[in-house]
């Protein structure tokens, strides 16, 4: 009787993730929780060397504090919220995250894209992790003052605005304490966009302490 509750148990879940467009094959690989990171070059350790990035000093911080939980870096230089998008299907089915950061909208800005396309493609990419039970943290950033007031205003609120409809975590500003150091320069590349890497224990710090409680 037990093992026939068991089986009946497996098929029902089994079936429950195919009605989620999910494969069940999961349930046989590592048991750990993930946090699914979808971002750009911030994340991607962009022109500093690997395992000095954020996420790696997060993975580094989770065996620490949260050795339950497992980390999986799935960011690309130069993506933006279209690709983001497009990505993410194949990444929620492969990882089955139980957490998702999205870290992305940068680069839409350095393209010119509407704010309307950017808000539109977060929104969709939180819906889809919310479809599956993920939680969400959405990191927001900033882009300098020559794009206009007016645009770099409306472009940080963005990311509030889009956190409050849909429910998320949200890490205000991910280079805080780095972009608006003192002297900002020197924490950062020769092309003055990306960080360098005594840059992203600051940035974890951003991130951290809201991922923390989430967990």
């Amino acid at each position: 009787m037990r093992s026939e509750l068991r089986r009946r148990d497996f098929n029902l879940q089994t079936l429950s993730l195919l009605a989620l467009g999910l494969s069940p094959a999961y349930l046989h690989a590592n048991t750990k929780p993930k946090i699914l990171v979808v971002g750009d070059s911030l994340s991607a350790e962009y022109g500093i060397a690997r395992g000095a990035g954020w996420v790696a000093l997060l993975a580094a911080q989770l065996a620490i504090d949260k050795p339950q939980w497992e980390v999986v870096n799935a960011s690309i230089s130069g993506d933006t919220t279209s690709g983001g998008l497009a990505r993410l299907p194949a990444l929620l089915n492969q990882h089955a995250p139980k957490v998702v950061i999205i870290e992305l909208g940068g680069n839409d800005a350095l393209r010119g894209f509407s704010l309307k396309v950017t808000q539109d493609n977060l929104t969709q990419m939180i819906a889809a992790c919310q479809k599956i039970k993920a939680a969400v943290l959405l990191v927001g950033m900033q882009v300098p003052p020559n794009y206009g007031a007016q645009y770099a205003q409306d472009f940080s609120r963005m990311f509030q605005t889009i956190s409050q409809k849909q429910g998320t975590q949200l890490v205000p500003f991910l280079l805080k304490g780095v972009a608006d150091a003192p002297d900002p320069t020197a924490m950062f590349q020769a092309d003055r966009i990306h960080p360098k890497a005594q840059a992203h224990p600051l940035i974890l710090a951003n991130v951290w302490p809201v991922l923390k409680k989430m967990l």
